[in-house]
C-alpha cells in the first residue's frame, strides 16, 4: 500500500457509515433519531433529517448518500486490490474524488445559506471527502 492508503481506508469507512445512515433515513428504512445511533450522530427531525429530503440531497437523481456509498466502497475495495496503482484507474478515482469535493463545496454552501441547517454529519462527510482528495492527490500510482 502507498503512503496515506491506511488513512484513506479509515476515512472511507467512516464516510461509508455516515452515508449508509443518510441512505437509510432517505429511504425511510430507519428513523433519523433511532436510539441505537450514538446521540452525537442522531439527526433531529427539524435539522439534519430535514435536509435528506431537499432537492439538493439528490443532485444526480439518486440520494447523494448512495453515491457516497459507491465512492467509499470503491475506495475500500480498490486500495487492497491495488486498483489505485494502475494509472488509468487512479485517474478515475482522482476524478471521482474531485467531483465529491466540488459537490461538498456546493452542498456546504447550500447548508449554510439556503437550508440554514448546521448538520454536523454533513460537514463531517464533506471534510472527509476533501481530506481523501488531498491524500489521493499526494499519492502516486506505484
Amino acid at each position: 500500500m502507498a503512503d496515506g492508503d491506511a488513512a484513506v481506508i479509515v476515512l472511507a469507512a467512516v464516510g461509508l457509515c455516515i452515508s449508509t445512515y443518510f441512505t437509510a433515513v432517505a429511504y425511510r428504512w430507519m428513523r433519523p433519531d433511532t436510539r441505537w445511533i450514538p446521540a452525537f450522530c442522531r439527526m433531529g427531525e427539524q435539522t439534519c433529517a430535514s435536509i435528506v429530503f431537499t432537492p439538493r440531497a439528490r443532485v444526480f437523481g439518486l440520494p447523494n448518500s448512495v453515491l457516497g456509498q459507491m465512492f467509499y466502497l470503491a475506495l475500500l475495495a480498490g486500495i487492497p486490490l491495488g486498483l489505485l496503482n494502475r494509472p488509468e484507474l487512479f485517474v478515475l478515482y482522482l476524478g471521482a474524488s474531485l467531483l465529491t469535493v466540488g459537490l461538498a463545496v456546493f452542498l456546504s454552501w447550500s447548508l449554510l445559506f439556503i437550508t440554514r441547517v448546521p448538520c454536523v454529519l454533513c460537514f463531517t462527510s464533506h471534510g472527509i471527502n476533501v481530506v481523501i482528495f488531498l491524500l489521493l492527490l499526494l499519492r502516486r500510482p506505484a
